[in-house]
């Protein structure tokens, strides 16, 4: 079966995906990205001394607040009713690195893929907005879905992920 893009009609204008025909199914969805960070900046967010606050705390509300805005910012995505979510962070203080992880679920006609990502992206982005006055050189990297599940195409886990979680 040859796979093609959905968001686009036969004329190629794109619409919004029509859900109404789908089951209404249990959804969730896992992404992960990182920030590479300064010995600085590492050394302000976990010692609590940024000036700007609890870094990964304001991070994680962020990362939230992002999944509840997917629709807003990505013109063709369907609001929907996000039932529970995550934003997890693991610190890696000798690679200089922190990896932020987002659950979302829901139950609905449509995944939570878009919501996951975009709460990985915000919650780095605002690890990034809060440490810069200490070093605007941080790289977010590996941004990716881990794994989703529900619905008509089921499960995926990204290749070499299957072990992670």
């Amino acid at each position: 079966m040859e796979k093609t893009l959905t968001h686009f009609d036969g004329d190629g204008s794109a619409i919004m995906v029509d859900v109404s025909g789908k089951q209404v199914t249990e959804r969730t969805a896992r992404a992960r990205g990182e920030i590479r960070v300064s010995e600085g900046v590492m050394e302000a967010i976990t010692s609590g001394t940024a000036k700007k606050g609890d870094v990964l705390g304001v991070a994680r509300v962020a990362g939230i607040m992002g999944v509840k805005r997917t629709p807003d910012l990505i013109p063709l995505c369907h609001p929907i009713a996000v039932t529970g979510c995550s934003v997890d962070f693991h610190v890696d203080r000798e690679e200089n690195r922190i990896e932020a992880e987002c659950t979302v679920r829901t139950t609905g006609q449509t995944g939570v893929e878009m919501e996951a990502l975009t709460g990985v992206e915000i919650a780095l982005i605002t690890i990034y907005d809060m440490c810069k006055a200490i070093d605007r050189g941080m790289e977010i990297t590996g941004i990716r879905l881990l794994e989703k599940d529900g619905g008509k195409s089921g499960r995926y886990t990204a290749p070499g992920k299957e072990c992670e979680g």
